[in-house]
């Protein structure tokens, strides 16, 4: 047996040495661990029923502007004339190639669509808007913002739009996509016919910063503890008000100010000319609605 001693390891008294290597080792190994899971926590939480996510609707979680596709829909029913339609696609294409909200653009369209479904029944036009979404507004949902509205979902979360558009559109949108409801701009109604006025003014800006504050306040949610998605720097007092914002698809200004607060950015368009200026993918995905590129013709033809 004792030709056989080689085999068998020898054991040897650990030195100083020896034992401030392995702890060194041990202890690296635990705070790789734990830089990681810091790094990189599970977002959102599960279970918390205190925290909800907030989305933005424009170039957020649809390519485009949800009030032009509508429009779109409302021609095709001969709610108003082909002058009008010219409009709302240079708005639209201004608002698409410019990659920004302009308040004067945005204004200039609500104008518009309040003066089209006045009179209107509002029981009308959510039916209308059903069909809508079907036609011109289900292919231009942007798959990524849609998984990150599922991952809320699914994590037991309450997900809500909150947009300057129509609220019974957004109402449609977010029914169709099995989110829990929506914030917008409310048209006034008497007798459940459009007047033609706004009930106080837009969601835009600030006043979306209050809904979505109001809303937490209702609900019993903790603003540290939600998140919220926007692609617009006007956007910026919404998503200052959430623990976990998120610049989606962001225009230069959100981009730069997401990068100096650190903020988590995400960007659904295809080519760098469209992450630096904000110009969504038209080939293959058709983001540019046909009305808008009629209304860029049109200008060209004028020229």
């Amino acid at each position: 047996m004792a030709a056989l001693g080689w085999l068998t390891p020898r054991r040897r008294s650990a030195t100083a040495r020896s034992v401030l290597a392995g702890e060194a080792s041990a202890e690296a190994a635990r705070k790789s661990t734990q830089d990681v899971s810091a790094r990189e926590p599970d977002f959102p939480v599960h279970g918390d029923d205190r925290a909800a996510a907030f989305f933005d609707l424009d170039n957020t979680v649809m390519q485009g502007a949800a009030l032009f596709h509508f429009g779109r829909g409302l021609y095709k029913r001969k709610f108003f004339e082909t002058r009008e339609l010219v409009r709302f696609a240079w708005q639209q294409a201004w608002f698409r190639l410019a990659g920004v909200e302009d308040p004067e653009h945005m204004q200039e369209a609500r104008d518009s669509a309040l003066s089209i479904v006045q009179g209107h029944r509002v029981s009308e036009l959510q039916s209308i808007g059903e069909e809508i979404y079907d036609e011109y507004m289900a292919e231009r949902i942007w798959p990524g913002t849609r998984a990150l509205a599922q991952a809320h979902l699914d994590a037991g979360q309450k997900v809500w739009l909150v947009t300057a558009a129509p609220v019974e559109i957004a109402q449609v949108i977010a029914r169709r996509l099995g989110l829990t409801g929506a914030l917008g701009t409310v048209a006034e109604s008497i007798d459940g016919v459009y007047t033609g006025k706004l009930v106080g003014e837009p969601l835009h800006g600030p006043a979306k910063a209050e809904a979505v504050r109001a809303l937490a306040l209702a609900e019993e949610l903790d603003l540290s503890r939600c998140a919220a998605y926007s692609d617009s720097h006007n956007d910026i007092p919404m998503l200052s008000l959430v623990g976990h914002p998120y610049a989606i698809n962001p225009d230069s200004k959100l981009r730069k100010h997401a990068r100096r607060m650190d903020w988590r950015l995400r960007d659904y368009r295809t080519g760098r000319k469209a992450a630096k200026v904000g110009i969504p993918a038209a080939a293959g995905v058709g983001a540019v609605a046909g009305g808008t590129a009629a209304a860029i013709a049109l200008h060209r033809k004028r020229r």
